[in-house]
């Protein structure tokens, strides 16, 4: 043995101190591969929609509706499925309203323990018992598991069962045990989530979609463009925390930020209306998706403060791209090509007369430049992001949970492009003084934005790192945004069409031609004959007869419109991207105003787009490979002690000498 083999088998030994442990951990591996790939439920570009989420979450985009009827298509009927299906997607407002009107009887809760325990037994026949198990609430797993395994034998069964549940009723957990297994059902039904990019911005709920995410023990999440902008907020990029809080403004998010972050906001709204009191602020009206709860500001004092951001947001990013030539980015210095004295925007050998011209905040001959108030006004917004317990917390899981991209189970997960050039050759972008491209683009991305929040050593490396969140949100080259620019400033103020237009990166087009995604593969190391590219951050519409699969099944863009401020574009309300054992499907979501008025008769249209030649097993999979290569471990383990390279435990030892003959 090598060395560094001997140290770790050493280690591996401390678990299976024996031939026997050792090779009855082989045997459990084993009998692993064997049963069906767990389901994969992949979703993009959340936007804060957090109803609509949560609602595609709990029922497995639907999935748990089609499993009631299958077990119960014959036996119950569709009111009392819909019924069913209610009560497992949102336990407590069900259970809450049965229990004001008095129907929570005793013969009621009986009789839905059973279902729900029938249910729960139906949709965790593939899954290993263990892994039913660990997902199970602590305090009842093992009653959970007495009613889901008990097996026929010479004794009464349901007399068995009815006492059992009688013990609950009489104990007074009925209620709690109920939640508990309406619970485990979702967890069971969706086994792996990936988030693949923008979770946040426009919609009201992000907060809780974070919260969500965080209580599923299997996800990961591609970070999107509008991830990276909160992100870098939370780090400490100033620019960032500008950036965010307009969004917010102009969506009139003020519950996100206000009561989902504990974000205040009482100095921006002093300052705005000290400095625009008499500014009807046109340029600056805000949408209004979502009605806010718990802290609302009129549209004109959300129009004032939006101003006021956007103008510190243009002075800041003026100065990053100062600070970085490398990017490239002269052309987005939009407020050194604005004449403020003649009111007009140059770019192009033209000008363009503003719209709005009020700007009392900016000396025209040093237009970047912060006023004392402002600077004042940075500070406090500062400490507000910094401080906000829920979002660092939120923010260390994105980078504990995320990554630029994610290969899994031949599929390339990633938010919005890999850059490339007209002619299909990757783009090449320089960070920290290297030119990258293709994957290694995205490697080093993923090391920057790490370093813009957990450098401690090098302080300017930090900073730098910061400011190249900001360009991950807006950038050319930016793989999370992958457009020309961010036309924020030219649709605040100017007219002209064309001047609005943010052209896509070449990928978007390429992409749908079989040999780019091919290119693609082979640089991330995948075989072209069964690899999948999953994207979303362009919205797809459907209603204008765009498909979400493109060159020829090899690439999926997801981002169907779950976002309300999409869905007239769309047509649809998103998709959820489907991968079990037997096929790879599309579920397409649409009229979320059903699933608010009964959720539970509400199932998406299902397209499958891939049937699996056979049935996979985890065996097929990535973490089938990681089990054999435990299986590999644990083999090379039982041969050192066998060659007595290492000595099994001597009670061990002893205990095999009295079973010889």
């Amino acid at each position: 043995m090598s060395q560094s083999n001997d140290k770790y088998l050493r280690l591996l030994a401390q678990a299976y101190p024996n031939i026997r442990l050792a090779q009855g951990e082989i045997l459990r591996l084993q009998a692993l591969n064997e049963l069906p790939k767990g389901t994969e439920y992949f979703f993009s570009d959340l936007h804060g929609e957090d109803g609509a989420f949560i609602h595609l979450m709990r029922s497995a985009s639907g999935n748990i509706r089609t499993k009631i009827r299958e077990l119960y298509g014959n036996i119950l009927p569709q009111q009392e499925q819909n019924q069913l299906a209610n009560l497992v997607y949102d336990p407590h407002k069900v259970l809450s309203l049965l229990h004001e009107s008095g129907r929570d009887s005793n013969e009621w809760t009986r009789i839905t323990i059973i279902r729900l325990t029938d249910l729960c037994r139906y949709i965790s026949a593939k899954y290993a018992r263990e892994d039913v198990t660990r997902k199970m609430p602590r305090e009842y797993a093992p009653l959970i598991n007495e009613l889901l395994y008990i097996g026929t034998g010479d004794f009464d069964r349901d007399r068995y069962v009815n006492q059992i549940i009688a013990f609950i009723i009489d104990s007074g957990s009925s209620e709690d045990f109920i939640l508990s297994l309406c619970e485990l059902i979702q967890k069971i039904c969706v086994n792996y989530l990936h988030i693949i990019g923008d979770i946040f911005d426009r919609g009201k709920g992000p907060h809780a979609i974070m919260e969500e995410l965080i209580d599923f023990d299997r996800v990961d999440i591609q970070w999107g463009n509008h991830d990276v902008e909160w992100m870098g907020a939370a780090a400490g990029s100033r620019v960032c925390m500008c950036s965010v809080l307009r969004i917010a403004l102009s969506y009139s998010n003020i519950d996100a930020l206000e009561d989902g972050y504990a974000l205040n906001l009482r100095a921006l709204s002093d300052f705005a209306e000290e400095t625009y009191p008499d500014d009807p602020c046109a340029c600056f009206t805000t949408h209004q998706l979502d009605t806010n709860l718990y802290d609302s500001i009129d549209r004109q004092s959300a129009a004032r403060m939006q101003k006021a951001i956007a103008v510190i947001l243009f002075k800041l990013e003026g100065q990053l791209i100062l600070r970085h030539p490398e990017y490239h980015m002269d052309e987005r210095n939009v407020l050194l090509k604005t004449d403020f004295r003649r009111g007009v925007y140059e770019t192009g050998g033209k000008a363009y007369p503003l719209k709005d011209t009020n700007f009392p905040t900016i000396d025209p001959d040093h237009p970047l430049q912060l006023t004392p108030r402002e600077e004042d006004l940075m500070k406090a917004i500062e400490a507000s992001f910094l401080h906000s317990e829920r979002l660092q917390r939120h923010v260390a899981f994105l980078y504990s949970h995320g990554q630029p991209y994610k290969i899994v189970n031949h599929n390339l997960l990633f938010h919005g492009c890999i850059p490339l050039n007209p002619d299909g050759s990757f783009m090449q972008l320089t960070i920290g003084g290297r030119q990258v491209a293709g994957r290694a683009l995205l490697d080093v991305i993923g090391e920057t934005i790490t370093q813009a929040y957990y450098e401690v050593r090098d302080r300017q490396v930090r900073r730098d790192a910061q400011d190249f969140m900001w360009y991950l949100w807006c950038g050319a080259a930016s793989p999370m945004f992958g457009k020309s620019k961010m036309a924020t400033f030219e649709t605040y103020f100017l007219d002209d069409p064309e001047q609005k237009k943010e052209v896509f990166n070449p990928y978007y087009k390429l992409s749908q031609e079989e040999e780019i995604c091919d290119r693609i593969f082979a640089e991330f190391g995948l075989d072209p004959a069964v690899s999948h590219i999953v994207n979303g951050h362009v919205p797809v519409k459907i209603k204008d007869g765009e498909s979400p699969v493109k060159a020829n099944g090899k690439l999926f863009v997801i981002d169907g419109g779950i976002s309300k401020a999409y869905q007239p574009k769309t047509g649809i309300a998103g998709y959820t991207l489907i991968f079990d054992s037997h096929t790879l499907s599309l579920a397409e979501h649409y009229n979320f105003t059903q699933i608010e008025s009964d959720m539970g008769s509400y199932t998406p249209r299902i397209k499958v787009v891939r049937v699996m030649p056979q049935r996979l097993r985890i065996a097929d999979t990535d973490q089938g490979r990681e089990l054999e290569e435990r299986i590999h471990d644990l083999q090379q383990l039982i041969d050192a002690y066998r060659r007595g390279r290492l000595k099994e435990s001597a009670a061990t030892r002893h205990s095999r000498a009295l079973r010889r003959p």
